[in-house]
């Protein structure tokens, strides 16, 4: 081969390798998860990040994600739900697609936006997002035409505390949704990716606030996920319910996204809720029956909204108590390692790299600790919008994409 063609070509496999690494397609990352696989940090941290570019996409908790230099955002714009898509290096605008989005908010939730609240999720050229009002499209991701649309809102929008938040996941061609409320129930729906036709359908209680994961437990694949009362695992093939454990909450706020984990060879679960404490399930199924054990509970860890991070043999969090308090648990006996004294900040998105713990409050500081069992150790503290930040940030290479509460930016390490 040419000496001109083989720099061509590891030119253009160096490029594939960027471009894959930079992809953040859906809620949590690749693995719906928090795990950074690209994070570069700096010899030395700087005290201040540089902003490289800040542009308008309307209201919402939606977290913005990222394909091939550019980055689409969900967003509220007056009665008006907005699909923004920019140049990731510029910030340029290059299309914008809305629609109707009409959302009255329960009088009990004045102090928090109208939505919307699911993250996008990206796949195969197409970006689906799941409006405040159940309402699920499908958008060509490079021009932003709109493929198809799903009303899963009417006759009536979500009668939910703040409407519609599960985000859409991915798998087997098909995406999922779960959409309903605590008053008339929930459907969870598997779409065709491409045509939108429907694949399955399982009918029964109204979604909590958690985006399901997909796992595999006894080499049956499923959608794990909380609703208004309960974990349930659903057949990703066929939509038949397989298992349910009781998780009854006072006002049916099951948030926090299941983590998926092993411990003894086996597959188990992580989950959590502001009055349950935190809790690990094993899901098997012995004798053609599926059964869930509980394999340890510690009632002292709470987490309200936030969902945790799990980095080996241990998973770090932020528990709502003593006004939002950092912590390190053991994965395998939910022992708590350590824990900061608290008053970190009522809300915190959390994500990690192989050695660092990434802390976005939603009062806007950005955190970065050392990931360790040994105890918090922090590095540095941002501040990085002004505005509250409800949404994940995005982190690659050495930039950090962070969604405010009408823009999002783009911020340098360098």
């Amino acid at each position: 081969m040419p000496i001109k063609l083989i720099r061509v070509v590891v030119l253009l496999a160096s490029f594939s390798v960027l471009v894959q690494a930079q992809d953040w397609a859906q809620w949590r990352g690749a693995n719906r998860d928090g795990a950074i696989k690209d994070f570069i940090a700096p010899a030395v941290w700087p005290k201040e990040l540089k902003q490289v570019w800040k542009t308008p996409v309307g209201s919402g908790y939606s977290s913005p994600v990222i394909g091939k230099d550019r980055v689409w955002v969900h967003g509220m714009s007056g009665e008006e739900e907005t699909i923004t898509c920019l140049d990731l290096k510029t910030g340029k605008l290059l299309w914008r697609n809305r629609y109707p989005a009409q959302f009255t908010k329960n009088q009990y939730a004045a102090q928090m936006g109208k939505g919307p609240f699911s993250t996008p999720a990206l796949y195969q050229g197409k970006l689906y997002t799941l409006g405040v009002n159940a309402v699920l499209s499908c958008f060509d991701a490079a021009t932003g035409e709109l493929k198809w649309q799903k009303d899963f809102g009417k006759p009536n929008t979500s009668k939910m505390f703040c409407g519609t938040a599960a985000s859409p996941v991915i798998d087997g061609g098909n995406v999922i949704v779960y959409t309903g409320d605590d008053i008339r129930g929930g459907v969870m729906v598997a779409l065709d990716a491409v045509t939108g036709k429907e694949s399955w359908r399982w009918t029964g209680e109204g979604p909590g606030y958690a985006s399901p994961i997909v796992a595999t437990f006894a080499e049956v694949r499923q959608v794990v996920t909380m609703t208004d009362k309960s974990v349930v695992g659903i057949s990703a093939k066929d939509g038949q319910l397989l298992w349910r454990l009781a998780w009854p909450d006072e006002w049916n706020e099951n948030i926090v996204t299941p983590v998926l984990f092993k411990t003894n060879g086996k597959d188990a679960l992580l989950l959590s809720g502001v009055r349950k404490g935190t809790v690990a399930m094993q899901v098997s199924q012995v004798g053609g029956k599926w059964e869930t054990t509980e394999l340890w509970s510690n009632k002292e860890l709470t987490m309200y909204m936030n969902s945790p991070v799990l980095a080996g043999e241990h998973f770090f969090g932020m528990t709502n108590k003593r006004k939002g308090a950092l912590f390190c648990a053991e994965a395998a006996t939910g022992k708590i390692i350590w824990s900061t004294e608290g008053r970190e900040g009522a809300n915190a998105a959390i994500l990690h790299s192989k050695d660092l713990l990434f802390v976005l409050t939603s009062d806007a500081g950005l955190i970065v600790a050392k990931k360790s069992a040994n105890g918090f150790e922090q590095l540095v503290k941002y501040s990085i919008a002004d505005s509250a930040t409800y949404a994940h940030p995005v982190i690659f290479g050495k930039q950090i994409l962070v969604k405010d509460e009408t823009a999002v930016a783009l911020w340098n390490l360098e």
